[in-house]
Formats: structure tokens, C-alpha cells, sequence
């Protein structure tokens, strides 16, 4: 999940936000601006999920497009929105943007996403996600369309959940499965990708990074 420096205090500043990501500007028309090696071969694509610190009490206006999240930067409450970009030669090419509202769910984001995008034929090699979309209900519906897909899982628990992943000397592929009360369960493989700090941060040792993939 990325986190901007941008705040929004108010509804003059969350409305020029608003015009900004639902200006009409269509997807055909988007897409005689990309570039050339965009259209040809397998692409990677990636969709991102964006929070802007919202403060203040929101009025009836502004209510819609307040987003409840895990508090950061001193309040749970944010202007959400989706992005889905190109990756091509470590740049990004971005095709798309949604607001997101409270009631959005994180399949309707993906499903909206490409299918904004569908008009321009690009053929996905692989679909790269945020953390915030690491759920039971996604990875099911990713599954069930065949789509490959990578995204970084959340490392919860102790010594059970996602915190079992981390041990060990070198990186590896397995399997785990992910539980929700309420939408049941899902198994898929996962990378653990085990690297050394090495001074970075000036902190040494290993470092662990789970991948669903």
C-alpha cells in the first residue's frame, strides 16, 4: 500500500481531486498515446492501491469518498484510489485511475480496472498487486480466471499465519493456505525470498519476503 505526503483538509481541495481522477477522458483515446513496444509481446501489468491522510470531520458531500483503513499519520481516515500501469523496462506507464469508495469491494477494483483497459488488446503476462489486495476473496477469483498474478503477502501471526513462512537460510517455493471467517479459504504457492541486509539501513542479517503467487 503506498501512502502520499498529500493531505486533505477540505472539500475544495477532495473536489479538485474528484475532477482530477473522473475527468472524461476515454480509454481509446488513452491508448494512441502509448508507446509503441507497450502494444507488442506480453506485458506486465500492475495495479496499486493509494491512501491520501484525509483530517477534519467529512460533510455529506465529502462522506462517499472517505476511505476507513488501519490509522497512519494520525487518522484512519483517507481519499482512496486504484491505479493499473504498464511495467516496461523498469518504467511504468500508467493507463488508469479509479476512485475508490468504502463500498468498493477489492475484486470490483481489479475487474473495473481491466476492463477499462480491455479496448487496448494488451496481452497480460502477469499481474502484479499491492499488499492491500492480499485476500481470500482475490486470490480465489484470480485462480478461477487462470490469471497469473504476484503480489506481497501480509505477514500476520506469532509463530502460526504468514509469520511461519519466515525461517530458514535460503529462499524457497510452498504452498499455504489463507483463512477468512468469512469467506473460508484459499491455497495457492508462495515465494519466501530470503535476502541479506548487508548494511542497508545500517542493519545486517537476513531479511524475508513472502510472495503469493
Amino acid at each position: 500500500m503506498t501512502v502520499t505526503t498529500l493531505v486533505l483538509t477540505d472539500s475544495k481541495t477532495l473536489n479538485e481531486v474528484v475532477n482530477c481522477l473522473t475527468e472524461n477522458l476515454t480509454i481509446q483515446t488513452q491508448g494512441k498515446c502509448l508507446p509503441r513496444g507497450i502494444r507488442q509481446g506480453q506485458q506486465k501489468i500492475a495495479i496499486d492501491f493509494n491512501l491520501i491522510p484525509y483530517y477534519g470531520e467529512p460533510s455529506s458531500l465529502e462522506a462517499p469518498y472517505i476511505y476507513r483503513s488501519q490509522g497512519k499519520n494520525g487518522t484512519s481516515s483517507f481519499y482512496a484510489y486504484a491505479t493499473v500501469y504498464v511495467i516496461k523496462k523498469h518504467k511504468r506507464v500508467t493507463l488508469a485511475i479509479k476512485a475508490v469508495q468504502q463500498q468498493n469491494t477489492l475484486v470490483a477494483i481489479i475487474t473495473y480496472l481491466l476492463a477499462i483497459i480491455e479496448p487496448l488488446n494488451l496481452r497480460i503476462e502477469r499481474l502484479y498487486l499491492d499488499r492491500e489486495f492480499f485476500c481470500v476473496p482475490v486470490i480465489r477469483w484470480l485462480q478461477a480466471l487462470d490469471i497469473s498474478f504476484e503480489m506481497p503477502a501480509i505477514i500476520r501471526g506469532k509463530h502460526g499465519g504468514t509469520k511461519q513462512l519466515i525461517r530458514g537460510q535460503r529462499s524457497c517455493k510452498t504452498s499455504y493456505t489463507l483463512n477468512s471467517d468469512k469467506y473460508g479459504s484459499v491455497t495457492f504457492p508462495v515465494w519466501i525470498v530470503c535476502t541479506y541486509k548487508n548494511g542497508k539501513r545500517r542493519e545486517h542479517g537476513r531479511e524475508f519476503f513472502v510472495y503469493a503467487v
